[in-house]
């Protein structure tokens, strides 16, 4: 079969996987956990795509635990893709939030409405900012740049989104 590369999910997955095996569950947390800042995944894109990596020879499949939940590992040849995956160009961000799809409909709001949503939205994202900058503090603490340096990234993003709803048309 050709290998036709992988998709961001699966990359995704097997990047999380080079920490040792995980069931579909322990996979969504660790997403979560490492990702959730700046990606998001979903339980049926990780059940998706689980075994069409193990049909790709990428993952195998360990013996099923509790709850019949399937533990996945990643095969040398998942390292060998997911190295391939790593040195593709990275492409082009895919930004893909509610908020600004809603605000970008602002004329079609009333304004009590649009109101609500900055107000609710400014809560959202000042809570988020606050678990970010705990996050940051236990990824500082564990030595780990790499988490460290996206975190940043995502404390960043949620501080700009911040003043941009401070100002934004309607407020």
């Amino acid at each position: 079969m050709a290998d036709k590369g992988l998709n961001a999910t699966a990359a995704a997955l097997l990047g999380l996987l080079h920490e040792g095996a995980m069931t579909g569950g322990q996979l969504m947390a660790a997403a979560e956990s490492r990702l959730g800042p700046f990606w998001t995944t979903t339980r049926s894109q990780v059940y998706r795509e689980l075994p069409a990596l193990a049909e790709r020879g990428y993952v195998r499949t360990g013996k099923p635990g509790p709850r019949s939940s399937q533990p996945y590992a990643i095969t040398a040849a998942g390292k060998r893709a997911f190295s391939r995956w790593l040195s593709e160009p990275a492409g082009r961000d895919q930004l893909r939030n509610p908020l600004l799809l809603r605000a970008a409909f602002g004329g079609l709001h009333n304004p009590n409405q649009l109101r609500e949503l900055y107000e609710a939205q400014g809560d959202v994202h000042t809570n988020r900012l606050a678990e970010l900058r705990e996050e940051l503090k236990a990824a500082k603490k564990a030595d780990d740049q790499y988490q460290v340096a996206t975190l940043e990234f995502a404390i960043t993003y949620q501080r700009a989104l911040i003043k941009w709803l401070d100002s934004a048309p309607g407020r």
